[in-house]
């Protein structure tokens, strides 16, 4: 064998025993996640034994999932967690078709609820969140982010999943989104793409304080709006306009908007102007 390699990999071996491992393979979970989205929105309606077979064999791989990834819980803890997530599941699907209704009520491109499932990355991130922050409830592990980050990854939204989030919960287009794990958000909000809800700084010395926003019930935030701060709160019923930098509280039924004028000319009345001069 080269020397060289033989080096490297005796690194590599050391460093793996000290926990440099990925812990799982994030395609079982990834399957785990696509599953129980088929279960509970289908391509059609399925039989209640069918769903009873489905939802049974669901929890077996989620156990299987535990066991792998947790390793300072007793079996008997794990098939604990495991049933206390499965017997959230009724109020988990209630807060997603609330979710879902709510997009359909409010966004004036959506046509049916068929559209919203298939199609609405926003409706996608949001329900991935909704799962993922019932696990980081019962059981402190990889997974919840390896789900929120899976969601990240096909549609551009990063959601915490220890960010708290009312019912229902609306995001529009979505790409760019970022919500902090601090964040809390009321009932009835509506967030558009680009927006940030952020902590003024980031130091490891902070992890355990409220780095990030609370945004009240009924709120709507436009795109690119950017609101920093643990103790900023968007007062209830308020609407952040788009581009916006937000690092102080505003009062209930606030609007806030850039103030930056745009110039309108006639083209046919103006000559000799050079628009892209820096």
């Amino acid at each position: 064998m080269n020397t060289e390699n033989n080096r490297f990999s005796n690194i590599l071996q050391e460093s793996q025993n000290n926990n440099w491992v990925r812990a799982i393979d994030s395609s079982k979970i990834i399957n785990w996640i696509d599953d129980l989205f088929k279960i509970l929105f289908p391509e059609k309606a399925l039989e209640t034994i069918q769903i009873e077979l489905l939802l049974d064999q669901s929890k077996a791989n989620f156990i299987s999932i535990l066991s792998e990834i947790v390793k300072d819980k007793t079996a008997n803890q794990i098939l604990d967690d495991a049933e206390a997530f499965y017997a959230a599941l009724p109020d988990l699907y209630s807060s997603m078709q609330k979710d879902a209704q709510a997009i359909l009520d409010t966004d004036p491109a959506a046509d049916c609820i068929q559209e919203i499932i298939n199609s609405y990355p926003g409706f996608f991130a949001i329900e991935v969140y909704r799962i993922a922050n019932v696990i980081a409830s019962l059981t402190a592990c990889l997974l919840p982010r390896i789900l929120t980050e899976y969601a990240h990854s096909k549609t551009g939204i990063d959601i915490h999943p220890s960010a708290t989030i009312g019912v229902p919960f609306m995001i529009d287009h979505g790409t760019g989104i970022v919500i902090g794990e601090t964040t809390i958000i009321g009932k009835y909000v509506s967030i558009y793409q680009g927006v940030t809800l952020g902590a003024l700084q980031v130091e490891k010395s902070m992890q355990e304080k409220k780095r990030h926003p609370t945004v009240e019930d009924h709120v709507i935030i436009y795109a690119n709006a950017t609101i920093l701060g643990g103790s900023t709160i968007i007062g209830n019923h308020s609407i952040v306009g788009g581009n916006t930098f937000i690092t102080k509280s505003m009062n209930p039924y606030s609007f806030v908007m850039q103030s930056n004028k745009n110039t309108v000319l006639n083209q046919q009345e103006i000559k000799d102007i050079n628009f892209f001069s820096i």
